[in-house]
């Protein structure tokens, strides 16, 4: 199974931009899995930020994210990552980024993703 390791987290303030990195321990390239990227705040629910589908290989934002988020991979470094933008302090929360069970078709579902990394810890000062 994968090992997924994020990095890029930190201290900004709000309106800043921040650059998260997702490292894969082997090449996912041509492979069937989208990869995703989940965050949590305390007190709620996992939910999606933004992903990628392997099946066209379009990327998907949730709607608090549309306009603020963007994904890229890199295979040669089996790195994901997700470059964020107008950061708001109700953006604080733990990042996480995720790889789907194979041949999952729909990328936003969070129930498809059995494999996740530790979480990279997002702090937005007002």
């Amino acid at each position: 199974q994968v090992q997924l390791v994020e990095s890029g987290g930190g201290l900004v303030q709000a309106g800043d931009s921040l650059r998260l990195s997702c490292a894969a321990s082997r090449r996912t390239d041509g492979s069937a899995y989208n990869m995703g990227w989940f965050r949590q705040a305390p007190g709620q629910e996992r939910e999606l930020v933004a992903c990628w589908r392997w099946r066209n290989q379009l990327t998907y934002s949730s709607n608090a994210w549309k306009g603020r988020a963007s994904i890229a991979r890199d295979w040669a470094k089996n790195t994901f990552s997700l470059e964020m933008n107008s950061l708001k302090p109700e953006d604080t929360a733990v990042y996480y980024c995720a790889q789907s069970r194979e041949y999952a078709e729909d990328c936003t579902k969070r129930q498809d993703y059995p494999t996740w990394g530790p979480g990279t810890q997002v702090t937005v000062s007002s």
